[in-house]
């Protein structure tokens, strides 16, 4: 159920950011705003970014049993793999988020290919690192 209000609520607020400001809510492009900045044109992606953030912390405080994030990454690997998708967004001119949630939405073969591609991509990753993995 949770699973199922969390979707519902990552849809509208897709729908409402693009109706009410005519923007997609491709969190990579949102990031990429602040990164590199343009005047009058910053404050809206740190409070969409800032609320990403506060969503999952009320969530973890506020919902008996959710789950906690896990702790026990090497911070080098974590550093690497954000640099790693961070350079696969820009490659695919956007994230998950952007192609799957809002190009879907908006009928975009381009996001149709990426989201096939990312579909792909985990179905194969999961494959290896279950059956194919070392059994150590």
């Amino acid at each position: 159920m949770t699973a199922t209000a969390g979707g519902v609520l990552i849809g509208l607020s897709a729908v409402l950011l693009l109706w009410l400001t005519g923007r997609i809510a491709g969190v990579s492009g949102i990031a990429g705003g602040v990164l590199v900045p343009q005047r009058g044109d910053v404050a809206w992606r740190v409070l969409f970014l800032l609320g990403l953030v506060a969503a999952g912390g009320l969530y973890m405080a506020f919902v008996p049993g959710a789950s906690l994030p896990r702790t026990d990454f090497p911070r080098a690997g974590l550093v690497i793999a954000g640099l790693l998708v961070g350079f696969g967004t820009r490659m695919g001119s956007g994230c998950t988020s952007g192609h799957g949630v809002c190009g879907l939405g908006r009928l975009s073969p381009r996001s149709l290919a990426a989201v096939a591609m990312f579909v792909t991509t985990a179905v194969v990753t999961t494959f290896a690192v279950r059956h194919l993995g070392s059994a150590a």
